[in-house]
């Protein structure tokens, strides 16, 4: 079979590859999708924070609303030695298109668009209205982007029926899974104070290594639930362990933690930090805890967004897609809050955040027309 080399999202998105919009810097990509955008009659809001920026397009001013999200910033490219072509230099080889942003997520916001323009021409007086919230600031912090969009469209009452995210939700081919929820993240940084001292004296110091040992064991074993239907149960991972001075003969005066909860609907925010301060208490510990929260689970049962979504994907493709819960974080965990569903639909992840990014061109095209589906059961 012949690729395809030339088509509309193809073209799009190598335009937006081609921008190095490393986060938070846009590097013009919302400004060209918003040209594309304002041609099909929407109307433009860019709701700038500082560097970040966010667009939020509207066609429309009845409900009900299908936005598309996604975001612009792409994370660092690592050594531009190791990529076969350069990392911001769009390239198809043997039907790949290569190119930071490629799947995650330029590919897929090139998709949205020439779907949009599809769906209109052939339906330019569709029911409800469509939308697209788009920012620079996913990859990063997440703290200037789809949550402030999304706080000022709370501030005016301006509500969301279905929103599809585009992130790389599949693993052999586009469509073959889909996110309908994510898990929450929760994380903390534990700080166990001790007495610094000479190792030749323990009496006289206070190792809070040792003495942080029991309390993280325990920690690390603690099933924190045994999941639902919907979801895995929750784990705790530490990421990181540091204390010390570098010198082989010193105790250390603390010792710093770092990890993480992945967690399920199981718990929530709340309940896992009573549990860990009251392990740690247990221990007898000498501790600070600080927390960040930066996103509690959410799930879209069956209904309206992920029936649209499943019969467009089996009608492209064929596949009964499943659906799943699994992976990091999304801007999802912003929206869903609203009372909006939200189900996550993109390419292939396989090659996220690595060395040559690409996306197979076919998929792309298969993209467009799923995204095109569900436009037309929703509001045709």
């Amino acid at each position: 079979m012949s690729v395809q080399t030339s088509s509309p999202t193809l073209e799009l998105a190598r335009d937006l590859i081609a921008r190095a919009s490393i986060t938070p810097d846009d590097q013009g990509c919302q400004q060209l999708i918003g040209e594309r955008l304002a041609a099909l009659g929407f109307k433009l809001e860019f709701m700038n924070v500082g560097e970040v920026i966010n667009l939020w397009a509207r066609r429309g001013s009845e409900g009900p609303l299908l936005a598309f999200a996604g975001h612009t910033d792409v994370v660092p490219t690592g050594p531009a030695s190791a990529w076969a072509s350069p990392p911001f230099q769009p390239e198809i080889r043997d039907g790949l298109l290569y190119g930071r942003g490629a799947a995650d997520m330029k590919g897929s916001i090139a998709a949205m668009v020439t779907a949009c323009e599809r769906f209109l021409e052939e339906h330019p007086d569709h029911r409800g209205s469509l939308a697209f919230l788009i920012t620079s600031d996913e990859e990063g912090i997440a703290t200037e982007g789809t949550v402030k969009v999304i706080e000022t469209l709370e501030a005016r009452n301006e509500k969301i029926d279905w929103c599809l995210v585009g992130e790389p939700s599949s693993v052999k081919q586009a469509g073959d899974v889909v996110k309908n929820g994510r898990r929450g993240s929760l994380s903390g940084t534990l700080t166990v104070r001790g007495v610094q001292g000479h190792v030749a004296y323990p009496h006289l110091a206070d190792n809070p290594v040792h003495r942080a040992l029991p309390a993280l064991t325990e920690l690390a074993a603690t099933t924190w639930d045994n999941g639902n239907a919907f979801f895995p149960p929750t784990t705790f991972q530490i990421s990181n362990i540091h204390a010390g001075t570098g010198a082989t003969n010193v105790i250390p005066g603390a010792l710093e933690v770092l990890f993480n909860f992945r967690y399920s609907t199981e718990n929530n925010e709340a309940s896992l930090k009573q549990r860990v301060h009251a392990l740690l208490d247990k221990h007898g510990l000498d501790y600070q805890l600080d927390w960040f929260h930066s996103g509690a689970p959410f799930l879209t049962p069956a209904g309206e967004l992920v029936d649209a979504v499943r019969t467009a994907v089996r009608e492209v493709t064929g596949l009964d897609t499943e659906l799943s819960t699994s992976g990091g974080t999304s801007d999802g965990r912003f929206i869903a809050p609203t009372g909006a569903q939200v189900v996550e639909l993109g390419p292939v992840n396989a090659t996220i955040h690595k060395v040559n990014e690409c996306v197979a061109v076919e998929e792309l095209e298969r993209l467009t027309r799923m995204y095109e589906g569900v436009m037309k059961h929703l509001l045709a």
